[in-house]
């Protein structure tokens, strides 16, 4: 079967192989054997695969198996090497890939989160500014994964609810809700999109408590990511 892919991660299976994790326009989330070592194909593989990659490849699917074999690795597009030539670029991709192994859980295809996705990694890709990247990239693909916050329900002052995923007038019956400052702040990521990113200004501690408040948000509703361990580096990265 032929799969076009979005690298996540790779880990260790044995002397000779790895495994990659990646979603797949075809089947959704998917492992792969991939070649380990110093070996000339190895490293053709590796420097193809590294955290967000968009590659082709041909597997053998078999229902049977939870690990898939790989052939004719190839990038697809130029996306690779424009991540992995900015530092900046390469460490939110890391964080992401990070983060979306956690979240991308199902081994079935969805056709609209995947496009989410690749069009994600484009725009990572070829835009200049990344500063406020991963928190655009957390707030929407809430969508796809069915916690998309109800803000419809927002207005001055009002509360954001972490729980019920909605604002309110008055404190909840639990501690899991944000202030009228800090909800308002929330509100107004749902108005960032990749084009217009870059006119949120935010320092340093900001853009920490806003992300620290949008993994809250998914630990609360969809799973932990507390054990992510590239956080501390992105969020020393942007002033």
């Amino acid at each position: 079967m032929n799969l076009t892919c979005i690298a996540l991660r790779t880990t260790r299976y044995s002397d000779r192989y790895d495994i990659l994790s990646a979603y797949s326009r075809e089947i959704g989330r998917v492992a792969l054997l991939v070649p380990a070592g110093s070996g000339k194909e190895a490293r053709r593989v590796r420097a193809l695969v590294q955290p967000l990659s968009l590659f082709s490849c041909t597997s053998d699917i078999r229902p049977t198996r939870e690990i898939h074999s790989m052939s004719q690795c190839s990038l697809v597009g130029s996306t690779s090497a424009a991540i992995g030539a900015n530092p900046l670029k390469t460490s939110v991709a890391i964080f992401l890939a990070e983060i979306l192994s956690t979240l991308l859980r199902e081994n079935q295809a969805d056709e609209a989160t995947f496009e989410f996705l690749k069009d994600a990694v484009e725009r990572l890709a070829t835009t200049a500014a990344v500063a406020n990247f991963h928190i655009c990239f957390l707030y929407h693909f809430a969508q796809y994964v069915g916690i998309a916050p109800d803000t419809a329900t927002y207005s001055d002052r009002r509360l954001f609810d972490l729980q019920n995923a909605r604002f309110l007038d008055t404190p909840p019956l639990h501690n899991d809700f944000l202030g009228p400052d800090e909800s308002a702040v929330f509100h107004s990521i749902s108005r960032m999109t990749f084009d217009n990113m870059r006119f949120f200004e935010f320092n340093r501690q900001q853009r920490a408590q806003i992300l620290s408040l949008i993994m809250r948000y998914y630990t609360i509703h969809y799973a932990s990511l507390s054990s992510v361990k590239s956080l501390t580096v992105l969020q020393s990265l942007f002033d």
